[in-house]
């Protein structure tokens, strides 16, 4: 770093203070993280550093005396029993044997035993019981001050509302967990909200925190949350010696830890710990960037004690990010099925981990604008959440004044209606006369969840629509053969097969109907839930945000969308006609031997798709999950099964292959 003269320093420290903390309330308070764990690593090394140059400088308010941000205005504020303090990072192995050297110096001794846990990437918390039973959850909010979110963590099914017995359970025990999205309820979730025409969130991390922060609790509980314990705060009654002790304790406790801590005798065994893990890393069903080194034993713990913003005993050894370079070669505007205009950067193709990226979002024009984003630029691009391109930071040297800046247009790129603003988003007012938006609806009414017309695809639907044939979803129901044989690429027998598909969907119930309607903010399972309460589309048209509110899962932002969705008129007559043309709009009561039963499916099916199969159990009356727990009574095992299997043999949950489940749904 180069010499800073007194001024220069005071500056740059000023300047990194405001960053800083700045970022600190993107990610802790409105979870929209703008820079990668890296660049933010980097601006707190340099802040440190010349903080520790011109101690003069230091101030208490500086984000190296203290963690995070203050908690959101909208939930009560609560102290932590004990400070939840962050963790220094490291990315080198040199890092790691001077955090080792100097752990043994300040101790005293030569050998020092530590435990190796996972990095979980989501939203850590402070978890109370007293005698057993679950009080109170609260946010890491400033470290000190946390957000309550009591109600909304007691919806995640993984915190038990009453303590195991295994052991003795403290009078009061407040332990640390991090509440977690897993990838796979992750890549759902954003499914869900791409077909409703909203913006897709950035990463599981994102998904985790928005969800716990929400202001109803029932909107928490609709979403697929897990949590990982990994601390005793404080335990009154019960003596713990050591971290690996502790971590039995919680697990006895019925506490749910991470299946890969592990003990070390010492830090080389830590070191290749990281290594597994990073390798291991690919497999997982959650996001973890790294691995946390603690100090084993407590009484160590203890004497090595705490800086201001994280404790001596502990270092989260970072994994390198995975980030590939390359080019925007243009800038272009898509349209969501609700309007919505989202600037998308197309890319020269560039391998990141193993998939090929050529498109990459850039969420809206305040993005592209902060990050200062141009046609030509070269970028660092990354999998979010190894599911989403996007484009984590500029790399303005390689800039050669030939860049272009990019503005939103004020017209729709597709339909040339005017474009207007709402919020941070830009939104076409065509409606359905704008061909995007018809397209993107109709081929949602078509997906798998929906109504499930197979050979309704995207470039199907194009064809439809640009030839005149579909104006409206109901118009589905009214293509003929001679319509589809007019068109390109259709013979006799794809025709056939198509309007054949058609008539089977009017069969496909209420519960996907519902969904199949695109109404904002109802998913599959939402859909499911409205066609059990409401057994008609009449009754949920005329229901009132009161009846809807009193459905557990069913949230004020929810319920609002449902009720103005059956307000429109032309919402309606399209029900209507979708009825006169013979849809199916009653819910039949789900009968079957398969009632009451849960299945998870891993690995490659030879007789069915994914799809099938899980239309399969549904049909019988059981229902599908997308993750392992305690509550799934079969696990369906196909070819090179995943992590799901693993984890259904350490659960000991029932597993069979995909031969029996023939017999099962015969």
């Amino acid at each position: 770093m180069q010499k800073l003269s007194k001024e220069e320093a005071k500056k740059r420290i000023e300047w990194l203070r405001k960053e800083i903390w700045r970022h600190n309330y993107l990610y802790y308070v409105l979870n929209k993280p703008e820079i990668s764990d890296e660049e933010y690593d980097k601006l707190m090394d340099e802040l440190r550093s010349l903080e520790e140059q011109f101690p003069e400088f230091i101030t208490p308010d500086s984000p190296t005396q203290r963690v995070g941000a203050p908690p959101a205005k909208e939930f009560k504020s609560v102290r932590h029993v004990r400070p939840m303090l962050s963790l220094d990072t490291a990315h080198k192995e040199e890092e790691i044997l001077a955090f080792d050297k100097r752990i043994k110096k300040e101790l005293g001794i030569n050998e020092v035993e530590y435990t190796a846990e996972p990095k979980l990437d989501g939203l850590s918390v402070e978890i109370i019981y007293e005698n057993g039973k679950y009080v109170r959850g609260s946010t890491r909010g400033d470290g000190i001050n946390g957000e309550d979110v009591t109600e909304n963590i007691r919806t995640i099914r993984s915190v038990p509302l009453v303590l195991r017995d295994e052991r003795k359970v403290p009078s009061f025990l407040a332990i640390r967990g991090e509440v977690i999205m897993h990838i796979e309820d992750f890549e759902k979730l954003n499914k869900e909200l791409v077909e409703k025409g909203e913006e897709p969130l950035a990463n599981p991390r994102n998904a985790a925190a928005g969800s716990l922060r929400r202001l109803d609790p029932r909107e928490t509980a609709s979403r697929p949350l897990d949590i990982f314990f990994y601390e005793i705060m404080r335990a009154e009654g019960v003596n713990i010696k050591t971290q690996w002790e502790a971590l039995q304790a919680l697990k006895d406790w019925g506490l749910k830890i991470n299946p890969y801590v592990k003990k070390c005798k010492d830090i080389e065994e830590a070191i290749k710990y990281h290594e597994e893990m990073e390798k291991k890393r690919e497999e997982l069903e959650y996001e973890i960037d790294g691995v946390v080194i603690k100090v084993n034993n407590l009484e160590y713990q203890e004497r090595l004690g705490a800086k201001t913003r994280s404790p001596r005993w502990a270092i989260a050894y970072k994994f390198a990010p995975r980030k590939e370079e390359t080019q925007i070669m243009d800038i272009v505007v898509q349209v969501g099925r609700t309007g919505t205009l989202t600037p998308v950067a197309l890319l020269k193709p560039v391998d990141v981990k193993g998939v090929t990226v050529s498109r990459a979002t850039l969420h809206n024009e305040d993005y592209i604008k902060e990050k200062d984003i141009r046609i030509g630029d070269w970028v660092k691009v990354a999998r979010a959440g190894d599911v989403i391109p996007e484009v984590m930071e500029v790399i303005k040297e390689k800039r050669t004044g030939k860049e272009v800046k990019f503005s939103m247009p004020n017209r729709c790129p597709v339909c040339n209606s005017h474009v207007v603003k709402e919020g941070a988003y830009y939104r076409c007012t065509g409606g359905l006369s704008c061909p995007a938006q018809l397209k993107r609806s109709i081929t949602h009414f078509a997906s798998k969840g929906a109504m499930d017309i197979e050979g309704l695809g995207g470039k199907t639907v194009d064809l439809l629509v640009e030839h005149g044939i579909i104006k409206s979803i109901s118009d589905i129901y009214k293509i003929n053969k001679r319509d589809l044989l007019s068109l390109p690429r259709f013979a006799e027998k794809s025709a056939d097969n198509l309007i054949e598909a058609i008539e089977k969907s009017k069969e496909k119930g209420l519960a996907r109907l519902i969904y199949a309607l695109g109404i904002p903010n109802v998913g599959e399972h939402t859909a499911r839930i409205l066609a059990e309460k409401f057994k008609s589309i009449d009754k949920l048209m005329s229901a009132t945000e009161w009846q809807l509110l009193a459905i557990r899962e069913i949230g004020p932002e929810t319920a609002r969308s449902i009720v103005n969705f059956f307000k429109e008129e032309k919402n309606r007559k399209e029900i209507e006609e979708l009825r006169r043309l013979g849809v199916k709009m009653e819910y039949e009561e789900e009968k079957g031997k398969l009632k009451g039963l849960t299945f998870v499916f891993t690995g490659a099916l030879k007789s069915f798709t994914r799809e099938e199969a899980k239309e399969l159990v549904e049909k019988q009356g059981g229902r599908v999950a997308s993750s392992v727990s305690k509550n799934v009574d079969y696990v369906v095992v196909g070819e090179s099964p995943g992590s799901k299997y693993e984890k259904a043999k350490k659960l000991g949950l029932k597993i069979i292959g995909e031969e029996e489940f023939k017999k099962m749904i015969e």
